[in-house]
């Protein structure tokens, strides 16, 4: 009797300890939330069980779920095991909310977890949800617009930045530009990003880590408020996720997001009235002004160079440089204009230039006349002007035009006084030597012969020409192959226009890809994900190698752009892609 006690004592005890082992209970996001927001509900158990019941939800509505996750690792020889189920519930109005209980069967045991209130207020102004995986994207990805200077003046160089911030909290896997901003008001020149380099800094006082994915210098052409049009981006964000895999890691989940750096406004100054000069033409910066000779000495009917020469920092693509007056006695050309300028975060620096050819035709000396060069000093602000230096230009040898050689006067109407010289005309042929023309006719001619039989003879060529145009069109699984090829040389044709230029190179063909993608499977870009891919390709039976070949195809567009690469490499990518698409379009 003492025996069947003590193992019935023992029975009990052991299934008592079974089931406190048993969890089962329900967990909520947030016990407050707004109207406008979205609230998490799971149901998690650390042992498998059958005909789970969810509550009805009384003042919600499910928009989401019930999805579930399973997580079963072995950590030092022991096993754990957790299951939940969850619902994103919408509320449908305010008030106190009571989640009711779940039940679920374990072992044969019923199990329900203890009910869970909520209270829902009025709207709030920014809504918060940190399990959902867009709203977490939306707050740990951050595209900014940095402007070196918000009031500048009419023609002063400023700096556009555009820094994409991203969370440690997530990780991004690849980005496209959506929409670029046209700078409409502005002369613009984006400075070449030879390699993007990820940094570490500060967003709102939290640590970050960003690249610099593109920087523009802009010189403002109107005065007043301009706009900034934003930089779009779409972006491919791996946000964390509350599941986990049979190793026990940590789960994530794939968004596309969409961001933007904002409309920014700056407010341009126009240049001060006060002592502007009548000859300034816009230059605005700090500059150096000469004129410079090639020769003072030379010989009538010889050449010189005159170069009207500005040098320094500021815009110096956006005025016109002084004309150069020179004396009756020189011929003057139009002047060939050349530019040798940089541009950088600081603005356009470097030199402009006129060069004028002078032909002498007179002996004597020829003064060329000082000239000046006005411009606005952004450091003092104030306007200024430099001059050159007089230059004299001495003709040794040729004919004596009198007095009137040396004067820098020109006529009324601002034209130089041209002067004959006797072998001015000395390239025309006073004797030519010509032959009469004989008349030909047409009629019983070799030619009128020849268009009269050649449709004859062409009969043969159109019929054996037709006969093996009808034998290709036959040829079904040839034109298949015909087509397919002439399809991968159609959307790869950019791509090869830019062979040898990397970063043009990887864009073009990656936009090829995606473009022939959207034309055969017929998906957006923004849904084009690496599984999405796949599965469509595997539905339109596609064979498995081809379809993960296109897939490291775009992944190395993606790396290539900001690694180094040869022409060799190109090339190959180039081949690659189109034998895929070809492969690709013949099993389509």
């Amino acid at each position: 009797m003492k025996l069947k006690l003590i193992f019935l004592t023992l029975l009990i005890t052991t299934m008592q300890l079974a089931i406190g082992q048993v969890k089962f209970e329900a967990k909520v996001s947030k016990k407050k939330l707004g109207v406008n927001e979205r609230l998490r509900v799971d149901f998690e158990m650390n042992q498998d069980g059958d005909n789970f019941r969810p509550p009805s939800f009384t003042g919600f509505t499910v928009v989401g779920g019930p999805n579930q996750s399973i997580s079963n690792s072995w950590i030092n020889g022991k096993r754990s095991y957790a299951k939940t189920f969850s619902y994103f519930l919408e509320p449908t109005r305010r008030g106190k909310f009571t989640i009711k209980q779940a039940t679920i069967e374990i072992k044969g045991q019923t199990y329900k977890t203890l009910p869970v209130t909520v209270e829902v207020t009025s709207a709030v102004d920014k809504p918060k949800d940190g399990n959902n995986t867009d709203f977490v994207a939306s707050e740990n990805l951050h595209l900014v617009a940095e402007v070196s200077k918000a009031n500048p003046y009419l023609n002063e160089a400023i700096t556009v930045v555009y820094k994409l911030y991203v969370s440690p909290r997530i990780s991004v896997s690849n980005w496209r530009e959506l929409d670029s901003p046209k700078y409409s008001d502005f002369w613009s020149q984006a400075i070449d990003m030879k390699q993007l380099k990820i940094e570490n800094g500060e967003y709102n006082g939290e640590p970050y880590r960003y690249v610099i994915l593109r920087k523009t210098v802009l010189y403002p052409q109107k005065t007043g408020k301009l706009n900034i049009e934003p930089l779009s981006l779409t972006v491919s964000v791996d946000v964390p996720t509350n599941r986990r895999d049979i190793f026990g890691g940590r789960l994530y989940s794939t968004v596309n997001k969409t961001v933007a750096a904002g409309n920014r406004t700056i407010n341009v100054k126009p240049l001060p009235l006060e002592g502007k000069p009548n000859d300034f033409t816009g230059a605005v910066g700090s500059f150096d002004f000469k004129v410079i000779t090639n020769k003072k000495e030379l010989d009538a009917t010889e050449s010189l160079d005159a170069k009207v020469l500005v040098s320094g920092n500021g815009n110096l693509k956006l005025f016109d440089l002084p004309k150069l007056n020179v004396p009756n006695g020189l011929e003057q050309y139009e002047p060939q204009h050349n530019e040798r300028v940089r541009t950088n975060l600081t603005g356009m620096g470097g030199n402009i230039s006129d060069t004028y050819t002078l032909v002498p035709q007179y002996k004597g000396q020829y003064p060329i006349p000082s000239i000046s060069f006005s411009y606005f000093d952004l450091k003092t602000e104030t306007y200024k002007r430099v001059s050159s230096e007089e230059i004299v230009i001495n003709v040794k040898n040729g004919p004596d035009g009198g007095s009137a050689i040396t004067s820098s006067e020109s006529t009324g109407s601002n034209k130089k006084v041209v002067t004959q010289i006797g072998n001015q005309f000395r390239f025309l042929k006073l004797k030519a030597k010509l032959q009469p023309i004989s008349k030909t006719y047409f009629f019983k001619s070799t030619g009128f012969w020849l268009s009269l039989t050649a449709p004859l003879l062409a009969i043969p060529l159109f019929l054996f020409f037709g006969k093996k145009r009808q034998q290709r069109l036959n040829d079904v699984s040839g034109n298949r192959v015909r087509k397919a090829d002439k399809l991968a040389r159609k959307y790869l044709s950019e791509a090869k226009k830019s062979l040898g230029n990397q970063k043009e190179f990887y864009i073009a063909m990656e936009r090829a890809l995606h473009n022939y993608l959207k034309a055969k499977l017929h998906i957006q870009t923004s849904d084009m994900s690496k599984d999405r891919i796949q599965r469509l390709l595997k539905e339109r039976e596609v064979e498995d190698a081809i379809s993960i070949e296109f897939i490291a195809l775009l992944e190395s567009c993606e790396f290539a752009r900001y690694t180094p690469s040869s022409t060799t490499a190109m090339q190959q990518d180039y081949d690659k892609a189109s034998r895929v698409i070809s492969n690709i379009d013949k099993q389509l």
